[in-house]
């Protein structure tokens, strides 16, 4: 296996900008989000992604098909069905067929589901206030800012044309 170049030698690389910038992208976010999944772990006993899918189904009051899930949580359907099953099994979620294409299934979270998302969401938000919230006010709102002005870059489709 390849490995990867480290931190001096792709500083070295004037032709490696957008490589360092998405390795000193991913750093934070990756340990933010270990930090999360142990915390998840601990307290409730779910994944970061069972958390995902989830808030996504608790935004939705009518839920969600379950390509429109895979979608928004951008993974795969069968990743989506394997945390929808458990989710369905545990009484949080439920599923039920399209009457206009069978093949379609609908799911929606239980009043037991929203209950335990609010317990976990209300969680979630105190642990983030920990990790990030020693951060100076104008660090935040200066990487907020980046980060959004990133996201508007990154709104391309397949062919390179903004969508």
């Amino acid at each position: 296996m390849a490995e990867m170049p480290d931190a001096r030698a792709i500083d070295s690389a004037g032709d490696r900008e957008a490589l360092r910038l998405w390795l000193r992208l991913y750093r934070p976010v990756s340990v933010i989000e270990r930090e999360l999944r142990l915390r998840f772990q601990k307290s409730f006993g779910v994944s970061l992604s069972r958390f995902d899918a989830m808030a996504a189904l608790d935004r939705a009051e009518d839920g969600l098909l379950m390509g429109e899930l895979s979608q928004r949580l951008l993974v795969t359907n069968g990743n989506v069905t394997g945390l929808i099953g458990r989710l369905v099994d545990d009484g949080l979620a439920t599923r039920t067929t399209e009457a206009s294409d069978r093949r379609s299934a609908r799911v929606a979270l239980t009043p037991a589901g929203r209950k335990a998302f609010a317990d976990m969401a209300t969680a979630h938000a105190e642990w983030t206030d920990e990790i990030l919230g020693g951060l100076p006010p104008e660090l935040t709102d200066n990487l907020t800012a980046e980060l959004e002005a990133l996201m508007g870059a990154l709104r391309l489709n397949r062919n390179g044309d903004r969508t």
